[in-house]
Parts: C-alpha cells; sequence; structure tokens
C-alpha cells in the first residue's frame, strides 16, 4: 500500500485542493499516530515483498527516536503473524551519536536492535548504522566507504524520516548543504536539548554526530517523513509552507518527487488549512469554528472582541461570516458571551446557582473526584490552583498518580537519600547495595530495582507532603504505579490489561462526578499519552455502568503548554494567593525543582514556568476583552 505522492496529487488537481495551495510537499493527516504509523509500514512491507518477488534487494534508509517507534512495531507483527520475510532486505541508518559506544543504552545501534532488529530475520551482515567509536583519524575515511557502500547496492530504495525542532533530517543541522553527503556534525544546542530526557541532563549528551548528509536523503527513490505532536507543529509549517533554505534543512524535501509527509492533528495544527482554513477555501462554520476564528482576529488586530468591525472581518477574509451572522457587532457579542461563560471560581459547579451559562453542574453539591497525574507533580503544576479550590469547597477529592515517576529523580539525589537511611540503619544491606550501584554504575547500567523503588519513594513523600498542605487526607492519594513505566529507562512498554484494569479499578471504586486528566499530546508515544490512552480504555469499559452517566471528564494540559483560548471549556481563576499557594505545593517536589531534565527548550524552573503560562491565560482574556485575573487554569472538556 502506497500514500499517493505531491505530484499526483496535490499539483495535478490543483483546482479541487484550493485549501492546500500554500502547501510546497504533499502531506496527509492522521487523527491517530497509530493509525498512520501501521500504513507507513503496510507500505515499506509492499516493498518488500516486491523486491522479493524480482529477487531483487530492497534497500531501507531508517530512523530512530520516537516516530518511527509504531512502524517498527508494526513491521514485527507482521514478520511474526504474517511471514513478512526480511532477507532481502538492506538497511541503511542515518546516524549515530559521535563519540558512541554500540552497548550504551543511548546508541541508535542500541535502538535499532531494541525495535526492530532483534525481533526479525534480517541478516547481520545487511544492518549498517555508523559506529559512533570510530577514530577521529579514521572518520573522514569511514563516511566516504559509508557512503559508496549505499551506492555500490543501488542506493536507498525508500527512507524513513523524522524531524527535529530545527528543522534537521538525519542529523542535518541548519546550515547543512544541499550537495552534502555522509559526515560528522556538530549538534545544534536545541537537537542536544530534546535529547537530554533520555540522558538525563543535557551535559550527557555527545555534542557531535555522524549523520547521512541532504544530498544522501534526497537520492533515495520515495521518502516518507513522520511528524508527531503539536511541538512539531511550527516546524512542520514552516518546512511545508515555507520557502527553501538552509535554515531548515528539512525545506530541501519540496525538491523531491516522491515525498510524502504523514503527521497527526496536533503536528498539523500550525498548517494554513488547518489553523486559518477561512483563508482558503469556504468554510462550515459551527460555533466552535466562529470562536476560533474571532479569537484570531482578535489577536491580530490587537483589539478585544467588542471593538472588531465589519471592516476587520473583510479586510482579513472573514466576510462568509458575517455573511451568516449579519453583523460584527451581533457576531461580537455572542462570542464575547461565550467565552465568557467558560469562566468560573467554582470547577466542581457552584451549589445553589443557576448553571444555565456554567461549565459545571450546580446538581450534586459535593462531587467525588479523580484528579488522574501522569507523574507525581503533574497535579500541582498543571492544576495546583483548581485542586486547591475542590478540596476548599468540601468536595471528595482524590489524586491518582499513574507512574512512579522514579526515572525523573537524579542519581545524585537518590544516593543522597540512601547515604541518609544509611546513616540511621548502618547494618542495612540494601542500603548499602543501592549506593554502591550508585557510585558504579556506567551508561551501559539499567538501574536496579531497588534503585527504583528508592527514586519512586522519594517522589511518593514529594506528593504526599504537596497535598497534605492543601489539606488532602493521605487516604485519598492513591499510587497506581502502573506496569507500563516500570522500566528503568526512558522507553517504557506498550500499555497492557493490567494498567487497564487498574484504572477500571480505581474509577469503579470511587465512582467519580468528575475526572481531570493530563490531555497534553506534545508526545504522542510519551507518558502523558500512554496514561490517557488508559483512561479513554478504561471509560470505554465502564461507560455503561450507571454512575458513570453522572460523570464529567476534564483535560488539563501538562507542564509546558496551554489549551487555546478557543479550546478553552472551563477557565477557574485564581488570586494573587491563590497563585502562591500553587507555587508552595510545587516546592514540596524538591527532587524535580532544580535542574530537571524534562523541561524542553526552555531554562525557567518547573513553578516559574507554571505561573507564566497561568498568568498568559489570563492575560490573554484579558486582551480579548474579558475581566483581569492574576492568573487562570484552564480545561477542555472529553465526551466519551
Amino acid at each position: 500500500m502506497k500514500i499517493a505522492n505531491q505530484k499526483s496529487i496535490a499539483h495535478t488537481k490543483a483546482g479541487m485542493f484550493e485549501e492546500t495551495r500554500f502547501e510546497k510537499i504533499h502531506n496527509v493527516i492522521f487523527q491517530d499516530s497509530t493509525v498512520a504509523s501501521i500504513l507507513v509500514a503496510q507500505e515499506i512491507a509492499a516493498l518488500i515483498r516486491d523486491k522479493e518477488n524480482q529477487n531483487k534487494p530492497c534497500v531501507l534508509g531508517l530512523a530512530t527516536g520516537s516516530s518511527p517507534i509504531k512502524v517498527y512495531e508494526e513491521l514485527v507483527r507482521m514478520h511474526r503473524e504474517e511471514g513478512l520475510s526480511f532477507a532481502n532486505v538492506i538497511t541503511f541508518n542515518l546516524d549515530e551519536y559521535l563519540p558512541m559506544d554500540k552497548g550504551n543504552i543511548q546508541s541508535y545501534f542500541y535502538f535499532m536492535h531494541e525495535h526492530l532488529f532483534n525481533h526479525i530475520d534480517i541478516l547481520e551482515e545487511h544492518i549498517n548504522i555508523p559506529d559512533g567509536s570510530v577514530s577521529s583519524e579514521d572518520l573522514y575515511q569511514y563516511c566516504i566507504d559509508y557512503e559508496m557502500k549505499i551506492k555500490a547496492v543501488g542506493g536507498l530504495d525508500f527512507q524513513l524520516l523524522g524531524i527535529g525542532r530545527t528543522g534537521h533530517i538525519g542529523f542535518n543541522e541548519p546550515g547543512s548543504h544541499y550537495n552534502s553527503s555522509t559526515r560528522s556534525i556538530t549538534l545544534d544546542h536545541i537537537t542536544r536539548v530534546d535529547a537530554a530526557p533520555a540522558f538525563l541532563g543535557i551535559e550527557n549528551v555527545p555534542r557531535k554526530a555522524i549523520t547521512m548528509g541532504i544530498g544522501t536523503v534526497l537520492s533515495a527513490k520515495r521518502i516518507v517523513l513522520l511528524g508527531w505532536g503539536g511541538n512539531k507543529a511550527e516546524i512542520l509549517k514552516e518546512t511545508i509552507e515555507g520557502e527553501i533554505t538552509p535554515e531548515v534543512p528539512a525545506t530541501y524535501l519540496q525538491n523531491h518527487e516522491n515525498t510524502t509527509f504523514i503527521i497527526d492533528e496536533a503536528a498539523a495544527s500550525e498548517l494554513t488549512r488547518v489553523k486559518t482554513p477561512w483563508l482558503v477555501t469556504n468554510c462550515v462554520w459551527n460555533d466552535n469554528l466562529k470562536l476560533k476564528a474571532v479569537v484570531w482576529l482578535s489577536e491580530l488586530t490587537e483589539k478585544p472582541f467588542l471593538k472588531l468591525t465589519d471592516k476587520d472581518y473583510n479586510n482579513n477574509g472573514m466576510s462568509g461570516l458575517l455573511t451568516e451572522e449579519g453583523t460584527a457587532y451581533d457576531l461580537n457579542i455572542k462570542m464575547f458571551n461565550k467565552l465568557q461563560h467558560t469562566i468560573t471560581g467554582w470547577p466542581g459547579g457552584k451549589p445553589n446557582a443557576d448553571d444555565t451559562n456554567r461549565p459545571e453542574r450546580a446538581t450534586i453539591p459535593k462531587k467525588r473526584v479523580i484528579i488522574f497525574s501522569p507523574h507525581p507533580d503533574d497535579d500541582v503544576i498543571s492544576m495546583g490552583g483548581t485542586f486547591d479550590r475542590l478540596v476548599e469547597q468540601g468536595h471528595e477529592v482524590h489524586v491518582a498518580y499513574q507512574t512512579s515517576g522514579n526515572i525523573a529523580v537524579s542519581d545524585e539525589e537518590a544516593l543522597k537519600f540512601a547515604e541518609i537511611t544509611q546513616s540511621l540503619c548502618p547494618e542495612c544491606e540494601e542500603t548499602e547495595a543501592i549506593i554502591s550501584f550508585l557510585k558504579n554504575k556506567t551508561d551501559h547500567d539499567i538501574d536496579s530495582v531497588e534503585v527504583r523503588k528508592l527514586k519512586g519513594l522519594i517522589r511518593r513523600s514529594e506528593s504526599l507532603g504537596a497535598t497534605r498542605y492543601f489539606g488532602l487526607e493521605d487516604a485519598n492519594v492513591h499510587f497506581l504505579d502502573l506496569p507500563f513505566y516500570e522500566t528503568g529507562t526512558i522507553k517504557k512498554n506498550n500499555i497492557s490489561q493490567e494498567d487497564i484494569d487498574i484504572m477500571c479499578d480505581i474509577i469503579s471504586t470511587i465512582k467519580p462526578h468528575q475526572i481531570y486528566a493530563a490531555g497534553d499530546l506534545a508526545d504522542p508515544h510519551g507518558t502523558h499519552k500512554v496514561c490517557l490512552d488508559a483512561l479513554f480504555e478504561s471509560l470505554k469499559i465502564l461507560k455503561t455502568e450507571s454512575y458513570m452517566k453522572d460523570c464529567w471528564v476534564w483535560l488539563y494540559r501538562g507542564a509546558w503548554h496551554e489549551w487555546e483560548s478557543f479550546q478553552i471549556e472551563m477557565a477557574v481563576p485564581m488570586s494573587p494567593d491563590q497563585v502562591l499557594r500553587k507555587r508552595h505545593a510545587i516546592f514540596y517536589h524538591q527532587s524535580q525543582k532544580d535542574g530537571v531534565m524534562f523541561q524542553g527548550g526552555d531554562s525557567r524552573e518547573f513553578w516559574v514556568r507554571a505561573e507564566d503560562r497561568n498568568h498568559l491565560t489570563a492575560k490573554k482574556y484579558n486582551d480579548l476583552g474579558l475581566s483581569e485575573y492574576a492568573a487562570i487554569e484552564a480545561f477542555k472538556r472529553y465526551h466519551f
């Protein structure tokens, strides 16, 4: 199965595809990255079988990172269950860190064997991965030889790519030349920051790499680039709609005759036809799209809703909306009221109040609430003010920490606690084993069970400190320790029935009227996504239960992002005092406070980033013409 290429769709039928006129690379948008990955795997499998029938080798260029993981999983499944053979396949990986030992669990050699090669019948001599241990004296000739080896087998039949936030493909960073070949390169700081979680800190990320060149990639007969998650949205827009420039190496793919970008909805969110469809085609205007358009126009013109004029709408491609609504005056008031009705100081509903225009129900004055937190600090970081309000307003609040969060505790932090424990219990053999392990740990080592247990206990004690500060009893704090997470490495297992059973058990026990959960899908293969999938699968199983008829699900965003103004369905304002209370709750998570490696490209500490985000949400509301608040936490309802 092959997904049609750029020339056969987007450009030969331009009149039928007016909405894509800004796009210079063919792309297909999928709602679900897993479904998309399966289709890509099917295309690769069809190519392998076709080459096998011709008695020819199939030469694949392969990528690493989170983007192709599901593709590899599906190829492995097809090998096991459908007899797909890789005996005629020759692979060339795009890149490898330099220096990097093959046995290092962060090496791409390890990654490829872990995710693909160990599970299929490919011949070992057909696997080609740049050697990160090659000496500096031999590096130049090694790169030439790698290039010549690709040419010797007839070039790449299919190249699988991901894309970095700098626009790099492979490790071809900004400034890479169009005709570049396999070579060593210095990694961009942003690339190293993005890799920092896997290496447990940016200081451990190599500064150099070996990579196939742009020219090598472009020589492939077929190219498919995968892009998942909202953190790739901006660079994908720049790549697909922008001009060709060495500052965004992926834009070179505009010149390739047979390239397709496979992206999910979050990754496509900045494309013109998705973000502002009224600029490229006639729209069917529902209330949600109207609000999105009016928010966009308000931000573009720097005017609050109620000051927008007919001219503002007509001059910015929105005359069709005015034709439908009548006048700017009527539309402005309608959208102003819609946004205003999202604001409430009563996230559990205000008892004995008219809730016609409130986001939550006034009925059931004392609600049973579950706050699901993927890691042991997402609850206070993302919705600490709302959490505090729910407890203060008398609801029966439960917090369920879905994972132990042990991977985010540094070895230095764990060693500190182990040494304190040893001073209190000098004869404790388990503590001695932990200290010995941590002091002798190498890049090849995965944390022992005992070390993971200690790191998990550190996160537990911090969580209990924060929940007690908000006045929550310990009996209402639940540590689920979902099994998918407990691998000791950044790579986690797939969701299992055991994970879903644990989720079902706590929901069926508490029978909640409200569920809060992290809906941040910036990384579609990350912990937040797996935790959300576990919730969604549980809701499918339990939705017919009588108590679920009264259950509403509210999604909050993760540590670094907020819902767009037009997406928000419940906005909970915070006073300056409540902002301080949220800050103090976050401070209980001391192991995460300084230098944590999961902060992406932002050097601010968690509490600063959280406060700035809440202040910005409040400012956006104020700029749109609504009341001025110190801070706002935002939620979107999920209908199951």
